[in-house]
């Protein structure tokens, strides 16, 4: 469990408007289970908080890596439908949705974790697949993807806003206004943004770099903590001026 580092205290914390609760995870990467646990802790808070209006915020990377990216997107969309939620776009979903359109990245994104997406989706790829199998399993994937499916990967924001925090996926170009931030970084950027000491003229809450624990700094939190090699899922809670990371 880790709360706001008093380190910076004398900044002024960024805030969320009253009466309001978020509920933020990251790069959950087909760990169907480890979500579903964090559903309950969130459940369980749920209970406590009475009137106030909470929000569910995903950043992205719902898929690849890990062993059920199939039952992933089934439940964040299940979710959604009971929680006002916020469903941002990871680099993963984008390269998905781009080796739809153009088949013969499969090799590229088999690097990436792709093979665990395909065989989460009842495919059995070949370990090495030529060109013609290349196209014929990118057929079959998108007749095995549930409309459904398609619908919530095609409709996945690249950021989100609310009161003093900016909800992204990987970052922001540093020297670049937010309003300005184009989507190729806010899906891919690491070092330029990671080593960057700027006040972006809002807190940024992102995943897309695993680290060992949540890193919250006086200008953002990396909640990724490699769910798929690590077992352990972040969930961040922000209310008013408090982070909590669990």
């Amino acid at each position: 469990m880790l709360r706001w580092s008093q380190s910076k205290s004398r900044l002024r914390k960024p805030k969320l408007p009253d009466g309001l609760r978020i509920y933020a995870i990251s790069d959950i990467h087909g760990c169907a289970d480890l979500l579903q646990q964090m559903f309950a802790v969130i459940d369980r808070d749920l209970s406590t908080i009475g009137s106030r209006r909470a929000i569910h915020v995903f950043l992205g990377d719902y898929i690849d890596r890990g062993p059920d990216s199939n039952r992933t997107i089934e439940l964040l969309i299940e979710r959604g439908l009971k929680h006002e939620s916020v469903f941002l776009m990871g680099n993963h979903e984008a390269f998905l949705l781009d080796v739809l359109q153009e088949p013969a990245r499969l090799t590229e994104w088999r690097q990436f974790g792709g093979l665990q997406t395909l065989l989460s989706y009842g495919l059995k790829p070949s370990i090495n697949p030529d060109l013609a199998e290349q196209a014929d399993l990118i057929r079959e994937l998108a007749r095995a993807i549930p409309p459904h499916h398609m619908k919530f990967l095609q409709a996945l924001r690249p950021r989100f806003v609310c009161g003093d925090f900016f909800f992204v996926h990987a970052g922001v170009r540093p020297g670049v206004p937010l309003a300005k931030q184009v989507e190729n970084d806010l899906l891919w950027i690491r070092e330029e943004f990671l080593l960057s000491d700027e006040n972006f003229g809002k807190y940024i809450v992102h995943g897309h770099t695993p680290v060992q624990q949540p890193d919250i700094r006086f200008n953002r939190v990396n909640i990724d903590t490699g769910a798929y090699a690590t077992g352990n899922l972040t969930l961040l809670t922000i209310q008013h001026d408090s982070l909590l990371a669990l």
